[in-house]
């Protein structure tokens, strides 16, 4: 027991041995990295001082010469006007002298100007007495010719003025009426040049419109395609087109009539879809005429931007561009509206180039000059007068209005190119072929027809037919009975009786259709 206690306390006292030698061994080692940073920050500082000296050196030094360039810089501005100032100051002695060498001219050329009218002076007083002299002698000479003549001095000169007065009268009618001559013999010859080398520079082709389009086919299989069964689709196809759709033994054709040149196109290339398609079936036909009758207005609009851009007109409203390529499928007695149109707009500008005109007005009011008669409403107006009232609601020049209401005398001309535009429409109708009456009067009759059936309520779209025999009318089924459908034929039949003119007799069918249409979902 005794042992393990001096075991112990030897223990302890080795270990507060360690711990105190350890204690120290620290305190030394503190104190030696305690001295080891107080170097370390001398040196830094040392390092530090030594940096922002020369720091300082450096920005002195860029202090010295940032100066010294300002002060070059400065110097040599200084030394620049101060250039200026003195060649100024040399200007202005310069000009100082040169005005006192003006002056001292100026004095002399006075001085020389005094001598002159000095000179002048004496010389007017010399032509004085000249002039006494001359009248004294004049008047001693009149004195005696009056003794002579027994005339006096007035009463000479007034029959010497008859005398001359006369005289000048004869030569003078003698030389009006040549000049006249003249004038009129030029006036007629530079007319009929202007007209016979604008005809001759204008070369268009003379398109005559039928009505008759022929739609060409692989084989007679596909004719019966066309008239489906019982007719049923040829039926349809003629009640979404408004033409006749004549299929007979003609060989590999089918006939497409119809006096309106845009829905015989329309049946045309819906023919052409439906049989490229294959599908031929009434819902089929409708859905095809639709999307054809969209295309068919695009071709308009881009018919009439093409006019435009090939006679070199900008700037025309959309509604009239739309108007001018409705004249591709128009025709004016037989001519084709818009080959009208563009030969009356060449016509005029040449015609107005070789007289000194506004040829761009002349060009642009003879392409206008007829878009009254492609209206869709067609009131009951001249067409110069619609086609007036048009162009001033585009926008349109006061002169190309003038001139477009003026070309058949339904308003006053007043602007300078109004004759032009009447006389180059006069020269484009009246050549040899270009028109026929027949055929004008025949498609308004046609016009007529469908506008007096329109024109009865419950009425939605109406076709004339074989030529004018046949009015065919669609009503709508909700408004119009079976009874009244009747009725409206007989209606209809007693107004084109009682209001129109037309050979042999018109046939009046009335078409009522009733559909249901449902979807499956």
């Amino acid at each position: 027991m005794s042992d393990i206690l001096v075991i112990l306390i030897t223990a302890i006292v080795a270990l507060g041995v360690g711990v105190y030698i350890g204690r120290v061994l620290l305190q030394k080692v503190y104190k030696q990295q305690e001295e080891a940073a107080r170097q370390k920050a001398k040196s830094i500082i040392r390092e530090a001082e030594i940096n922002a000296e020369s720091i300082k050196k450096d920005r002195m030094l860029e202090a010295k010469e940032k100066f010294l360039k300002l002060k070059s810089e400065f110097e040599e501005e200084s030394n620049k006007k101060k250039n200026i100032i003195i060649q100024n100051e040399n200007k202005v002695k310069q000009r100082e002298q040169h005005v006192a060498k003006q002056l001292e001219q100026t004095k002399r050329r006075e001085t020389e100007l005094d001598k002159e009218k000095e000179a002048l002076d004496h010389q007017l007083e010399l032509l004085k007495k000249r002039k006494e002299d001359v009248e004294q002698q004049h008047s001693e000479v009149v004195a005696q010719l009056e003794k002579i003549a027994g005339l006096t001095a007035a009463e000479a000169r007034e029959q010497m003025v008859e005398a001359l007065k006369s005289e000048a009268q004869s030569h003078a009618s003698s030389y009006v009426k040549d000049i006249v001559a003249q004038a009129k013999l030029t006036a007629t010859k530079e007319a009929k040049k202007i007209v016979v080398e604008t005809i001759q520079r204008t070369a268009a082709e003379h398109a005559i419109e039928n009505c008759v389009s022929v739609f060409n086919i692989e084989s007679d299989d596909i004719k019966g395609k066309i008239i489906g069964r019982e007719g049923r689709n040829i039926r349809a196809l003629e009640a979404a087109t408004g033409v006749e759709i004549i299929v007979d033994d003609t060989p590999e054709a089918i006939i497409i009539s119809g006096f309106d040149p845009v829905r015989r196109e329309i049946a045309r290339l819906s023919l052409h879809r439906l049989v490229a398609d294959g599908r031929i079936h009434p819902a089929r036909i409708e859905e095809v005429v639709t999307k054809t009758r969209k295309n068919i207005e695009e071709e308009i609009v881009e018919i009439g931007e093409r006019t435009a851009i090939d006679l070199g007109i900008h700037g025309l409203h959309p509604e009239l561009i739309k108007m001018v390529g409705r004249m591709r499928f128009r025709s004016s007695y037989g001519q084709n509206l818009l080959q009208h149109s563009r030969e009356v707009a060449n016509l005029c500008a040449t015609m107005a180039a070789e007289l000194g005109l506004n040829v761009k007005h002349a060009k642009r009011a003879g392409l206008l000059h007829d878009i009254g008669k492609v209206t869709p409403d067609e009131p009951e107006l001249p067409h110069a007068i619609i086609g007036m009232e048009l162009a001033k609601k585009y926008k349109e020049h006061p002169d190309i209005c003038n001139a477009i209401g003026a070309h058949h005398d339904e308003i006053e001309m007043t602007a300078m190119i109004s004759p032009l535009i009447q006389a180059c429409d006069a020269i484009s109708g009246s050549r040899p072929g270009a028109r026929r009456e027949i055929m004008e009067s025949y498609i308004k009759r046609l016009k007529d027809l469908e506008a007096a059936a329109v024109s009865f309520d419950g009425v939605n779209q109406c076709y004339a037919i074989q030529a004018g025999r046949e009015l065919r009318i669609m009503v709508d089924a909700d408004n119009v009975s079976d009874e009244k459908a009747a009725q409206l034929s007989f209606d209809i039949s007693q107004k084109i009786e009682k209001e129109m003119q037309y050979p042999g007799q018109i046939k009046i069918t009335v078409i009522r259709e009733m559909r249901a249409i449902s979807y499956a979902k």
